[in-house]
């Protein structure tokens, strides 16, 4: 499994579809995940970012699956995933969780994460 396969396995691992955000479909139906894609080297962090979408009138489900995500991330203090060439591990960043509304659509929930990424390999 190469860097950009495990951040897909890590979002993929929550039960609603999970896409790079540079290419959601253009038919994709809520709930899902989009995340980013950055990677570097051995002993590099990296900060990437994650949004859980609903369309609900209620922030509950977006909220729990927010903190099944938490509870993922905080049940070891790291979720890890191993690579062809080594393993990276993701830790909740800091603010983890923020709240965002839609101006053009006041149905759709939002919650932001924020994930870094150590990378423990040797390219």
């Amino acid at each position: 499994m190469n860097k950009e396969q495990a951040i897909q396995k890590l979002w993929s691992s929550f039960g609603i579809p999970a896409y790079d955000e540079q290419t959601v479909p253009d038919d994709a139906k809520m709930p899902y995940i989009t995340y980013q894609v950055a990677t570097d080297s051995i002993d590099r962090v990296v900060n990437l970012s994650a949004s859980i979408w609903y369309r609900s009138s209620s922030w509950k489900d977006v909220s729990n699956k927010c903190d099944e995500i938490a509870r993922y991330l905080a049940g070891q203090g790291f979720a890890k995933i191993e690579l062809d060439n080594g393993y990276v591990w993701f830790v909740k960043g800091t603010p983890f969780a923020q709240r965002m509304s839609d101006p053009e659509d006041d149905m759709i929930r939002r919650i932001y994460l924020n994930v870094q990424a150590e990378f423990l390999t040797a390219y």
